[in-house]
């Protein structure tokens, strides 16, 4: 089991990494276009303060939480788009104020909840960790467009090995939300970290393996890179090159992906 306490530090500074990118911005670059078809700076922050309320709500109000996503779930393709598009009415700064607000509650909120109590999500429940781990993902995929949006250079840092995790132990669900049956075997997947260490999943002797820079890998199962962008990526055998078609870390259908040189959109 992760430790929550170690992600939830993670989760900060991931946070203020991208509020950061975000604070000083006059309020016309909060228009800025973003690579998702439709969003900009603006909807990409009130995505991740719903998103947070949500967690939060799960946190605190697992009957609220359950209310709150039924009401959700009856439009499953487009409420996530409603949600972002009615956060984007509000002014920069109210909506900074309300990102950075919610972010805090929800921080204090998984810090005081038993490590191994399972918390209610869209999909099947989450450990605090994985809340958490959840949480860093969305806002570091979502930091990347931002920072795509403003021509934002980001350092890749280790915390990018909660993405890369995520992003292995969804391979079955992956395959399953392009209704193809998951392979049996497990593969291997070796990734080299900034520091340039690598990190190893899966068994050593496995018949299928993914191997490559953790950056891009973490590019590819959020889905903010074409695989024909990620030159380091390399899949042996034909299951694992068809993952690297269809992986995705994020719940919910599969997304729009990129098209190459970053054209297209997930948002």
């Amino acid at each position: 089991m992760s430790d929550p306490g170690a992600v939830l530090a993670d989760l900060r500074s991931e946070s203020e990494e991208l509020d950061a990118l975000v604070a000083g911005l006059p309020a016309e670059r909060w228009a800025a276009s973003t690579p998702a078809e439709g969003w900009t700076v603006a909807h990409q922050i009130a995505h991740l303060a719903w998103t947070d309320r949500q967690a939060l709500l799960s946190a605190t109000d697992p009957e609220g939480f359950a209310r709150a996503a039924r009401e959700a779930l009856a439009s499953p393709l487009t409420f996530v788009d409603e949600a972002a598009e009615e956060g984007a009415k509000v002014p920069p700064a109210a909506l900074l104020a309300g990102w950075r607000d919610g972010r805090e509650e929800l921080l204090r909120a998984l810090a005081a909840r038993p490590a191994g109590e399972k918390l209610p999500w869209y999909g099947p429940p989450m450990s605090v960790a994985s809340m958490a781990t959840a949480r860093l993902m969305e806002t570091w995929a979502h930091g990347q467009d931002v920072a795509d949006a403003l021509g934002a250079g980001r350092r890749p840092t280790a915390r990018l090995r909660h993405i890369a995790r995520i992003g292995v132990r969804t391979r079955d669900f992956a395959y399953a939300t392009h209704q193809l049956t998951p392979p049996y075997e497990e593969f291997r997947v070796e990734l080299r970290g900034p520091d340039g260490a690598v990190w190893e999943y899966g068994p050593a002797d496995a018949g299928q393996r993914v191997t490559g820079d953790a950056l891009e890998f973490c590019l590819l199962v959020t889905q903010r890179a074409h695989r024909a962008d990620l030159p380091s990526l390399r899949a042996e055998g034909a299951d694992a090159e068809r993952w690297l078609g269809i992986a995705q870390a994020f719940a919910g259908p599969p997304g729009k992906g990129r098209g190459a040189s970053g054209k297209g959109a997930t948002s």
